[in-house]
């Protein structure tokens, strides 16, 4: 994927140098530290983003009455249900859409992260990220590759651990949804997708996700308490 050649030998660099600055204290860890602190400096640019969107959900708790009320008189006219709940948007300055901003930007950025530790190469040169390790597991190997040493080889054990510390991500996102109705179901079953899908991504790319999933938790409940609750 060419467009991300770029991107990729950047964030190359920028781990590596990271893992270099980190070694004297973190050791045979600083590549997964290293991960950690782009992942935090990526969501660390994007909290505008968050707290537009904090700001979307506490406009849609306060019209959540009159669009209620306009699903209610238009169950019949889905056209016409859609124009009018649009409209009491756009008087808002808001969209249904605003709080999906940030998951679609960190996007691009999870990507490149992939990219970074499934390249052979990188800006034409051997990528020797993929020796770099985390407690014994490669951090460019993934869990599935990984079953013919055994469930319960080390390499294995650290990937358990990091899907055990999703799912308490998970669980812990989960209980904060709000929702109710089938939406909400879903709002609450979603954050477990993260375990599966670690399951088939790169070592290094599942260290992202725990790091963001975290990040992500925390900074909706500061912003649930400062921005969305007083409008509760």
């Amino acid at each position: 994927m060419f467009l991300l050649d770029t991107p990729v030998s950047l964030a190359y660099d920028l781990v590596t140098g990271l893992a270099d600055v980190l070694r004297p204290a973190a050791g045979g860890l600083a590549t997964a530290t290293a991960i950690v602190v782009f992942t935090a400096a990526v969501r660390l640019l994007m909290v505008p983003l968050a707290v537009s969107a904090a700001k979307g959900e506490r406009t849609r708790t306060r019209l959540l009455p009159q669009v209620q009320a306009l699903q209610k008189k238009h169950a019949n006219n889905p056209q016409r249900l859609q124009r009018e709940t649009a409209a009491l948007y756009d008087a808002e300055g808001s969209t249904p859409l605003t709080g999906c901003l940030p998951m679609f930007v960190q996007v691009p950025f999870f990507m490149v992260m992939y990219r970074l530790f499934v390249s052979a190469s990188v800006g034409g040169h051997q990528n020797l990220l993929l020796a770099h390790t985390l407690l014994g597991a490669p951090l460019g190997q993934n869990w599935v590759g990984l079953l013919g040493g055994g469930l319960l080889a080390g390499p294995s054990l650290v990937f358990l651990g990091l899907f055990a510390l999703l799912a308490l991500v998970a669980l812990w996102t989960s209980r904060r949804v709000t929702a109710e109705g089938p939406m909400g179901a879903v709002a609450r079953i979603m954050p477990f997708g993260t375990v599966v899908f670690a399951a088939f991504v790169p070592l290094a790319a599942g260290v992202y996700l725990l790091t963001s999933n975290l990040w992500t938790a925390v900074e909706r409940a500061m912003l649930h308490r400062r921005i969305v609750a007083p409008a509760l």
